[in-house]
């Protein structure tokens, strides 16, 4: 059986795996991301690959990269997070580690996992939602990987949701992630915690006090164990998601779109509501089929999976 590697690549960590031909992750590491310096990466990725290639016969490996990646799969133009900036990472690598390499938007390699193995398994077409920092995405049409002429397709949390709203990271105001993010989930409670807005106090006592130390996982688990406040706040959030959800759909038309993302561990706290505004606000929405919102399957482990299935294709 084939075994490829999947690298993930983010700002904070480096995850790495082998990954046979069922999408079944077979060995599984993690390492620091030592995120300012450029040499520094690459010697974590190449290490990492080759303790993987010291134990399993691999035959190529995939990277996803937190950036935009070039059209040949092969240059870094931008990593917002990370130190590249126009690095062809596919040669670097490949002069470090014996096996080919193809380098891909980490977004881009969790929808193709979920595609492949994952909430997408069963269609055609996919559009994949990932709710972290920012918002993240990747399309899949007709059973192909979309990347657009220049391979920066599918950067779908700077859609422009709010005219003149909230500035986002991406120096322009109203994206769709300052907005439907768990960054957004936090900024939102924060404010109305320091506000001392009523039904707070609960979720500022589990902080103890600190309204900078509340996060979206306290967020989410307090909406789980019952805290109407909390609840509320994940719905706002779901009907932001689902307004942003709506335009995309309504131009490229997929047959389900997938929630991943660590925001999506709210299931349906914060999925009910994004359903409920999607179907409201879909141009045409009465008279023709909706896509299905479906939560992501594959977790952490859905842009190794994809990268190596990418590599090995």
């Amino acid at each position: 059986m084939s075994l490829t590697c999947g690298i993930d690549v983010g700002g904070t960590k480096i995850a790495g795996g082998v990954v046979d031909e069922s999408g079944t992750v077979v060995e599984k590491v993690r390492v620091e991301s030592p995120a300012t310096d450029i040499e520094a990466i690459e010697d974590a990725i190449a290490e990492l690959i080759g303790g993987l290639a010291s134990r399993h016969d691999i035959t190529a490996v995939g990277v996803g990269a937190a950036g935009y990646v070039d059209s040949a799969r092969s240059r870094v133009l931008f990593a917002p997070n990370l130190a590249w900036r126009d690095v062809d990472l596919k040669a670097e690598l490949e002069e470090r580690v014996d096996v080919p390499v193809v380098i891909e938007n980490d977004a881009n390699a969790a929808a193709w996992g979920e595609f492949r193995f994952g909430a997408g398994h069963d269609v055609d077409d996919l559009l994949l939602v990932t709710l972290g920092t920012g918002v993240g995405g990747g399309l899949v049409v007709d059973g192909e990987l979309y990347r657009g002429g220049f391979g920066v397709a599918a950067e779908i949390g700077h859609l422009r949701l709010v005219p003149g709203g909230v500035r986002c990271g991406c120096g322009r105001r109203g994206c769709l992630e300052q907005y439907a993010s768990g960054s957004a989930l936090e900024r939102d409670v924060r404010e109305l915690a320091a506000g001392q807005s009523t039904g707070s106090e609960r979720l500022l006592e589990r902080a103890g006090g600190r309204v900078d130390d509340i996060d979206g996982p306290m967020i989410t688990l307090a909406a789980q164990q019952g805290d109407p406040f909390a609840v509320d706040r994940l719905a706002a959030v779901g009907d932001w998601l689902g307004q942003g959800i709506a335009s995309l759909v309504a131009v490229l038309d997929p047959t389900v779109v997938a929630i991943g993302g660590g925001l999506s561990e709210a299931d349906e706290l914060l999925l009910a509501s994004a359903r409920a505004s999607f179907a409201q606000h879909l141009p045409g929405g009465d008279h023709r089929p909706l896509a299905e919102i479906r939560k992501a399957t594959l977790g952490n482990d859905a842009g190794l999976v994809g990268a190596a299935d990418l590599a090995r294709r």
